[in-house]
Formats: C-alpha cells, structure tokens, sequence
C-alpha cells in the first residue's frame, strides 16, 4: 500500500472532510507530475482538524513544528498572517520520504471533488 493510500484509508476511517490537492492531485487527474509529499485540505473544523491529527499520529507521523491541532485551530489567521505558515507538516521519522502537508490557509469546505480509488481505497481529489 503507498503511503497515499495508507493516509486517504486513515482519514477515510477517521470520518474526515477532506480533499487531495497538490501533485498527487494533478497526477490522479492524469498529468504526468512527480511529487513527494502529499498535500491535503480539510474542510476546516475543529473536529474535523482534531480527528486529522488523530489519524496521522495513529499512522506514526510527526509534527514538524512544536504544534498540535488545537493550536492550529484557535491561532491559525496568526500563524497565516505573521509567521507565513501555509502548511503544518507531518512526517515519518522511520521514512523521511514519507511527507504530508496539511493546507492550512485554505477550506474545503463546498470546494467539488471527485473521488478515485486505488487499490479499493476512495480518494476525494479537488477537481
């Protein structure tokens, strides 16, 4: 299983809102597009950012930065507009490779998706 199905099932289980964007975006949607890390966007809730962080620690990533959901929630506009921060990144201390940027200064919320599966797993991915 790739690690962008690994994530999508996660958060799929987790009863998450979310969408895929980024490169992995761009190559489900059949351009060629090489990329590493996996971009994602919530539709932003404070559950919603909650159960994300829940299921990224329960698939053994890491906060890049000394943050955790709640402070992402309650400080976000400050984290945007004074720190530049448009992305909180997790990562596997076992595979570096293994990257995921949640989009922060975006909501997916009314945003349309389509869903691909891979593998059996549903992949929402913003069109």
């Amino acid at each position: 299983m790739t690690f962008l199905e690994r994530i999508c099932e996660a958060l799929n289980l987790a009863g998450v809102k979310y969408v895929v964007v980024g490169g992995h975006a761009v190559a489900l949607h059949g351009a060629v597009r090489g990329t590493i890390d996996v971009d994602i966007a919530l539709r932003w809730t404070k559950n919603n950012l909650l159960q994300t962080e829940a299921a990224l620690q329960n698939l053994g990533l890491k906060s890049h930065l000394p943050l955790t959901a709640e402070d992402v929630y309650l400080y976000r506009d400050e984290y945007i507009r004074n720190r530049n921060l448009i992305a909180w990144n997790f990562y596997n201390p076992d595979n570096l490779a293994e990257q995921l940027d949640l989009i922060i200064n975006y909501d997916a919320k009314g945003k349309r998706n389509i869903k691909k599966t891979i593998a059996g797993t549903a992949i929402p991915v913003l069109i």
